[in-house]
């Protein structure tokens, strides 16, 4: 599983603009199975995006077509874990440790 932290390296107003399309790249995403959940920071500096079912490297393919990193208005820190625990809704993103 991955956390995708975003983070905005330009002014909000900037990062509007691009909304429109950054949802749409998520609503694909979602219809894919790969996004679990999304939403924005506290503090808005930028977003959260939970991920599963694919490798790192597609993890990375998705963040650079992300059209907020196209436009330049954020930058990706992507964190990998195993998801060996979950709410019962996640279960079927649950994983077991490499053994």
């Amino acid at each position: 599983m991955f956390v995708m932290e975003l983070s905005y390296t330009a002014p909000i107003e900037a990062v509007e603009q691009r909304m429109a399309a950054h949802v749409e790249w998520l609503d694909q995403q979602y219809a894919a199975g790969v996004f679990l959940a999304s939403g924005r920071k506290v503090p808005r500096d930028g977003g959260v995006i939970l991920a599963a079912g694919v490798s790192r490297a597609e993890i990375e393919r998705l963040a650079a077509e992300d059209p907020f990193t196209v436009a330049g208005v954020c930058a990706y820190r992507i964190t990998e874990f195993v998801a060996t625990k979950t709410a019962p809704a996640l279960e079927s993103a649950r994983e077991t440790l490499p053994g």
